[in-house]
């Protein structure tokens, strides 16, 4: 992977020649590692004397009550379970560079979001934002696509996907059945989505 960061890193820099803010989307399945490659993108940036910021998308799960009030709680990180209206005002006021911006971010062992948790300062020049429907060619998700200036989609086998996502259930306490449900009714329908309805990417991943 270190070849590949570096030729990545290499790409985003000759593209962003002459520009302020570059925007790069990294979408891709649950478990695919879009935070794992976002975080090591950034560093990569880093050491070669750029300045660079992740905007992790899962921040903007809606809060587990809200889920539940809606019907919604079994199908999170569906889609329909994002506050996405939230998502795309921060997008573009991060997009404009001319300030800083605070940004949630998501703890999984508590399984909410928190407000505020990050801040994208006006200094970053990269903005590496991470996420499973970044690329999604659905409304109202399709309106991110003005947004950025470089995408990519990370797409492992399925059977990959599925081996991450049942070890980290199980990181996290939970049973084979439950694993077993998890899977199979939620997140790999989710990533399934994300492979066959994403637009087209300027870059596509195999692994991370």
């Amino acid at each position: 992977m270190t070849s590949e960061l570096q030729a990545l890193a290499d790409e985003l820099v000759a593209r962003a020649q002459g520009a302020r803010r570059f925007m790069v989307a990294i979408a891709g399945p649950p478990g695919a590692g879009k935070s794992t490659l976002a975080e090591r993108l950034a560093e990569t940036l880093v050491q070669r004397g750029e300045t660079a910021a992740v905007l992790p998308m899962d921040g903007f799960h809606m809060d587990n009550a809200v889920l539940e009030q809606k019907g919604f709680l079994a199908r999170k990180g569906a889609p329909h379970t994002f506050d996405v209206r939230s998502l795309i005002d921060v997008v573009k006021a991060v997009r404009q560079a001319d300030t800083e911006v605070l940004v949630p971010v998501f703890d999984r062992a508590r399984e909410l979001a928190i407000a505020s948790a990050r801040i994208v300062s006006a200094n970053d020049r990269f903005i590496l934002a991470e996420g499973n429907y970044l690329l999604l060619n659905q409304p109202p998700w399709d309106s991110l696509a003005a947004c950025f200036d470089f995408s990519i989609l990370i797409a492992p086998p399925l059977g990959v996907l599925e081996e991450r996502l049942a070890a980290r259930w199980r990181g996290y306490g939970m049973d084979a059945p439950g694993i077993r449900t998890k899977l199979e009714e939620n997140d790999l329908p989710n990533g399934r989505l994300v492979l066959s309805a994403s637009r087209k990417p300027d870059r596509t991943v195999a692994i991370v």
